[in-house]
């Protein structure tokens, strides 16, 4: 299916068929789990198990700082595990959200009582909070530190809705803009980046609130099935009585027009997505960073004047999520890409559409920005050799895929 889907862009196909053969390993090393001591294999476990997006490139940093930021992401897991859960009562929830980065010094604390699929890093907290106190004190003050005002802004936010639009940059703030802001303060902690990069907390901001208003934007019908309201009443009211509504077909023009205005709101996150990435030094740093906001570009892109968001998950495609993947190793790159995609945006633009002014304005200065020291990615081959390239591709993935489900069923 994955190739199917690829057929028509050959350069997909190709990087699924290097990615198979181990290309992956460029990008995403193994990690030597023997030199391990037991309660940091299991954290690299729960890492595995929990985390959709952020295991592999986690995995794929340099030194101490992998496991700073995998006890990082696991301490947020769980603080996001309490909050999510809808069966703990608000009068025990609020003061756990508070307090909990005070748990990190228990060595004893955990909680049992979750209904969450992720319920482990609540039950086996202890497990966590001794790797945490195990790493260097300049990590640990960051993790804390960001641990502290994530709970107190999600606490904010369990009793009130998302009203207006600068309520939701602040509830994006609370949620990933802080882990924006404690990544790029672990970063330049481990010396592996400049000072700079740690203490230019609007820029770290930006990055995380591009991620999250790019899956807020993306989950609307699940999380409005689910009974969540993420999308701000001033930015949905504009067009709706009510934020379900754009779920029906009749409401189509309605749901695109708020679609593309939120769509042109987190765009305007992008020049500071580029200036942030333009600073970084670490090869595994870069790609930590720059594959989750490429890939929210592209997913942006997909969604944009999109009635498949009302429908069901926009995705992009697995073969384009590995050419992404592989080819976002360079700021040169990642210039491209993000070039490429506001492109495909800005095709998709309609006369009609009510946002179009500022939509235009923000892709303006993303081509600006993204134009300096740009190179193209454009490969000259010839039609003979990309059919046969398709070919090989389709046969070797169809082989490989056979034979690794043949080994699974041993």
């Amino acid at each position: 299916m994955d190739v199917l889907k690829s057929l028509g862009h050959p350069e997909e196909l190709l990087n699924l068929f290097k990615f198979k053969m181990g290309g992956c390993s460029a990008v995403m090393p193994k990690l030597d789990y023997e030199s391990m001591s037991e309660s940091l294999r299991t954290c690299y476990l729960y890492l595995n198990q929990t985390s959709r997006s952020f295991a592999a490139v986690i995995q794929a940093l340099d030194g101490e700082l992998r496991h700073a930021v995998c006890i990082f992401y696991l301490v947020l897991r769980a603080l996001d595990t309490v909050e999510d859960d809808m069966t703990i009562p608000l009068e025990k929830k609020v003061p756990m959200l508070n307090n909990f980065h005070t748990y990190l010094y228990q060595d004893k604390w955990c909680f049992t009582e979750s209904q969450e699929k992720d319920r482990q890093v609540l039950e086996d907290f202890p497990t966590i909070s001794l790797e945490f106190r195990n790493l260097a004190q300049e990590y640990r003050e960051v993790i804390s530190d960001i641990c502290h005002k994530m709970g107190e802004g999600m606490a904010e936010f369990l009793e009130k809705k998302v009203e207006s639009m600068k309520e939701w940059d602040k509830y994006c703030h609370y949620v990933a803009g802080l882990v924006g802001i404690g990544l790029s303060q672990l970063f330049s902690a481990s010396q592996l980046e400049d000072p700079e990069v740690g203490q230019d907390s609007e820029l770290a901001n930006s990055m995380g609130l591009f991620l999250q208003k790019t899956n807020i934007i993306r989950d609307y019908l699940e999380d409005t099935q689910d009974g969540r309201a993420f999308w701000p009443k001033e930015a949905w009211s504009q067009f709706a009585d009510h934020l379900e509504d754009f779920a029906q077909p009749e409401k189509l023009d309605s749901a695109l027009s708020c679609l593309n205005l939120l769509v042109t709101d987190a765009l305007r996150h992008v020049p500071d997505v580029i200036t942030y990435l333009s600073r970084l030094r670490n090869q595994s740093v870069f790609n930590f960073c720059a594959i989750p906001q490429v890939m929210a570009i592209a997913t942006l892109s997909a969604c944009y004047n999109n009635p498949m968001v009302f429908q069901g998950v926009v995705k992009i495609r697995k073969g384009q999520a590995v050419t992404l993947m592989m080819e976002a190793t360079n700021m040169g790159a990642v210039q491209t890409i993000i070039a490429q995609y506001s492109q495909e945006i800005l095709n998709k633009v309609s006369l009609a559409d009510p946002s179009r002014k500022k939509t235009l304005h923000i892709l303006a200065v993303i081509r600006e920005k993204s134009q300096s020291s740009c190179v193209t990615r454009a490969h000259h081959l010839s039609p003979m050799y990309l059919s046969a390239a398709m070919l090989l591709a389709a046969l070797s993935w169809q082989y490989l895929s056979t034979t690794a489900v043949t080994g699974r069923n041993k």
